[in-house]
């Protein structure tokens, strides 16, 4: 399968979601930015693939990226950040989503299994996720970071040079 072939329009979550309820699949999701992608972001990507038999990755699109981390953020445009996502063996499939928060996304989604940072929590979540993700009988993972692997951190160092 072609890696543009993996990207499932949000519309399309459902009928995708339904598919792989069919097959018996369970499935992972987890979402974020993923803005420059890097040796955290793979290692924690093949980490929450292997909680289940696939992995699907919300990525926030570029207004919800600007709010989340603010101005000069995304440094890569929405369809480039969730194509690269896409062409990792470890992902299975990516849609893009416009708000902030994951919470339309999740109820689109409806995952066996969540997978969020090592900095997050249970109880740090957001909570009308938390919400959608109780709703649906989701088991959440927490997986830990890569010390000294971030966007940020790349970021600083690259307006060092």
């Amino acid at each position: 399968m072609s890696f543009r072939e993996k990207l499932v329009a949000l519309e399309q979550l459902p009928s995708w979601r339904r598919e792989q309820q069919r097959l018996g699949r369970r499935v992972v999701v987890t979402n974020g930015c993923f803005d420059i992608l890097h040796l955290g972001h793979v290692t924690y990507l093949e980490s929450a693939r292997l909680q289940g038999d696939l992995l699907l990755v919300g990525v926030n699109g570029d207004a919800g990226v600007k709010a989340l981390k603010g101005e000069g953020r995304p440094v890569n445009q929405e369809l480039d950040r969730a194509l690269v996502l896409t062409s990792l063996e470890s992902v299975s499939a990516a849609a893009i989503f416009p708000e902030a928060r994951a919470i339309r996304f999740l109820q689109l989604a409806r995952p066996d299994i969540y997978v969020k940072g090592g900095d997050y929590t249970v109880e740090t979540l957001n909570p009308d996720e938390r919400e959608v993700l109780k709703a649906c009988g989701a088991k959440m993972v927490f997986i830990p970071f890569v010390p000294g692997k971030s966007t940020t951190q790349l970021l600083e160092k690259i307006s060092r040079l």
